[in-house]
């Protein structure tokens, strides 16, 4: 008797795959041991009284402010910041990260880039802007833009959960009056947006045939 099953290993990319589960529960472990580190540099800010928000964030339109580029998502404005934060990190990080360790290194760098240079350029230049919602926006960006481009239902399934969930946070890439950095956020999405299309994956990546399981014969 023969039997042939389906992949056992199998695109990463791809719902439903071993692969695809194996990958998505690593970047989950991986995304839950950042936000450990984002609550214990702010535990070292708040008990030292570091002041780290005004010493590393994005102070726009002044030269000792273009550091915070870097430095600013890993600071939060108070536990209550942080805490908004901590689970849309986690979930759209997973996604993101699932689909390859060094593009979202590359696409972490780019939404950082765009969004912190957004912040210096067009921000306040009595305000002090730090956190990590435009790199959360960003991914964001990448998951929508991923869905276009590589023509994934699943990125398009995942952003429409996002959206039930977040829905009015997304308002946030509008101008407002209230103390957030409605820049970072847009332009958080749009270096999301760019990250993606530079480190989409080839049309010759997103045709390669699948590994089968070999066939499994019993007597």
């Amino acid at each position: 008797m023969t039997w042939r099953g389906g992949p056992t290993g199998g695109d990463p990319h791809r719902f439903g795959t071993e692969a695809f589960y194996a990958s998505l529960g690593r970047a989950f472990v991986a995304m839950c041991a950042v936000v450990p580190v984002l609550f214990l540099i702010e535990a070292l800010d708040v008990g030292l009284h570091a002041d780290l928000d005004v010493a590393a964030g994005i102070i726009p339109h002044r030269i000792q402010g273009l550091d915070g580029i870097f430095f600013s998502p890993f600071l939060h404005a108070g536990w209550n910041h942080l805490y908004s934060n901590s689970i849309p990190l986690i979930l759209l990080g997973t996604f993101v990260l699932a689909a390859g360790t060094r593009r979202f290194l590359w696409s972490t760098v780019v939404i950082m880039l765009v969004s912190g240079l957004g912040v210096w350029f067009t921000g306040s230049p009595n305000s002090v802007v730090v956190g990590a919602s435009g790199v959360i926006f960003g991914y964001l960006g990448i998951l929508l833009t991923r869905g276009i481009v590589e023509r994934s239902w699943w990125n398009f399934a995942v952003v429409l959960l996002v959206g039930l969930l977040y829905g009015w946070q997304l308002l946030g890439v509008l101008p407002t009056d209230e103390r957030i950095s409605w820049q970072g956020h847009l332009f958080g999405l749009l270096g999301g947006i760019v990250a993606a299309i530079l480190f989409r994956r080839r049309r010759a990546e997103l045709h390669q045939p699948q590994h089968m399981e070999p066939p499994l014969t019993l007597p």
